[in-house]
């Protein structure tokens, strides 16, 4: 049974979205909603994101619209390490700070600032061993940040029970055509 999902996927600016009112953003809520929903049903008592711009705070949003009607389910934002907004814009910074303001739980997994690249690979391998399952937003002939994550989730579904959700372009627009089908 999954009791944690860790949701992640790419950046914001990976996707070419630069602000909140892209329209391409719900399409994508939707994509992360449907697979949850599937997930609580089932039992579900935790979402786990590391607080990325993109994907992760679009999930974030998601869980918290979704706490409306399963109040169980809980958010946890697991950042890599400490201040890891720091050198982002100013609005960035302040929708940042209201998602965690609103989690349920919020740590560093490195309590040091940026430090180097094994910061983001003992995220990964942290989150893999915390969580049950992975929804990922990744498509292999666009490749990204998820990347990685990507790479060691599968070697985790071959060794263990480890539940891998992809959510690819393909999935996108088939939400997109059915929306505007039903429009």
């Amino acid at each position: 049974m999954v009791k944690s999902v860790v949701v992640t996927g790419y950046k914001a600016h990976e996707l070419g979205v630069f602000n909140e009112k892209h329209p391409g953003i719900p399409y994508i809520k939707k994509a992360i909603e449907q697979p949850l929903r599937t997930l609580i049903e089932e039992g579900l008592e935790w979402v786990i994101i590391s607080g990325q711009l993109g994907v992760e705070l679009w999930a974030a949003d998601v869980v918290f619209s979704l706490q409306e009607e399963y109040p169980h389910l809980q958010l946890a934002v697991l950042t890599p390490f400490l201040d890891q907004e720091k050198n982002w814009q100013e609005e960035k910074q302040e929708r940042y700070q209201s998602i965690l303001a609103q989690a349920d739980y919020v740590n560093a997994i490195s309590k040091r600032p940026y430090e180097g690249p094994w910061q983001f690979r003992a995220k990964n391998t942290f989150l893999l061993d915390h969580s049950d399952a992975l929804i990922l937003v990744y498509d292999d002939e666009n490749e990204g940040t998820p990347k990685y994550l990507y790479e060691a989730a599968c070697q985790r579904v071959e060794s263990e029970d480890y539940t891998l959700i992809r959510v690819t372009s393909f999935d996108l627009q088939m939400i997109v055509d059915e929306e505007t089908y039903e429009m």
